[in-house]
């Protein structure tokens, strides 16, 4: 097969499907692999389907670099998959026993080969400088609240507010509203009646404003992508139907032609 038709025949829909449920059946193999019991009955033939799936990713990436050669490359998703299958490759021993828990990364290949995933991952990818902002604000106020908690109520609950960055963990916590009132906001009031004109706003600004505006960044910046998409599709379309219109309009006019000569 020429290189051409190998790159078509791997972006056909079929071949597509066949790794995204390749990629699904390995996760579904490497959860077992965690499984004490399933290992002891079924070990040798949950390693060999594992070997069997990285061998159908590694010959899948051998194919495009056949079929593209160094355009392969070019694709930051391309880089990605063929990083994630390197790290599986890699032996697991001499202090590397790690990567074989990172093995279990190939399933982030799905998000490669799916176009849904993957316009995901790009609106995200697409609002990081807008977050940039807002993690920049987010800092700067965990910064004031956490030296104005060390002041306020780090010599009465040291373990809570007794430096700068158990204040920032405890106000990190207090953000996500986890135990925030029970666990510390209402010890603290027992000590400091009115600590609530510290905490109240605090969490007002952080969980209700800022962190809702990363939230509107990731929705627009999808919105946005999907309507970069939509265009892209309305163009082909358009292109497609004047390309046929101007065919019928030859076609008429070469039978005008004819007719006259007649």
């Amino acid at each position: 097969m020429t290189r051409a038709a190998v790159g078509d025949w791997l972006e056909s829909p079929v071949v597509r499907n066949a790794i995204i449920g390749v990629i699904l059946f390995n996760a579904v193999i490497l959860g077992l692999e965690t499984s004490t019991t399933v290992m002891s009955r079924i070990g040798p033939l949950i390693l060999m389907l594992d070997r069997i799936c990285l061998a159908i990713f590694v010959a899948e990436i051998v194919a495009k670099l056949y079929a593209h050669g160094l355009r392969y490359f070019r694709s930051g998703w391309n880089i990605f998959d063929f990083v994630i299958v390197g790290v599986a490759l890699v032996p697991a021993g001499q202090g590397l026993s790690v990567l074989r828990a990172l093995r279990i990364l190939r399933v982030l290949r799905v998000v490669s080969v799916a176009p849904r995933l993957r316009r995901v991952v790009e609106g995200f990818i697409t609002a990081l400088p807008g977050m940039g902002s807002v993690f920049l604000l987010m800092a700067i106020i965990f910064y004031i609240g956490a030296v104005m908690a060390t002041k306020l109520f780090g010599a009465a609950f040291p373990e809570w507010f007794g430096d700068l960055g158990n204040s920032a963990y405890t106000l990190f916590q207090i953000m996500t509203l986890e135990s925030w009132s029970m666990g510390i906001v209402r010890p603290v009031m027992e000590a400091f009646p009115y600590a609530w004109m510290f905490f109240v706003p605090f969490i007002m600004v952080t969980t209700f404003a800022v962190v809702n505006l990363l939230v509107g960044l990731i929705v627009n910046s999808m919105q946005d992508a999907h309507s970069a998409e939509d265009n892209l599709k309305t163009d082909a379309y358009r292109d497609e139907v004047l390309s046929r219109l101007a065919a019928i309009e030859a076609r008429l006019a070469k039978s005008d032609d004819t007719a006259v000569s007649k």
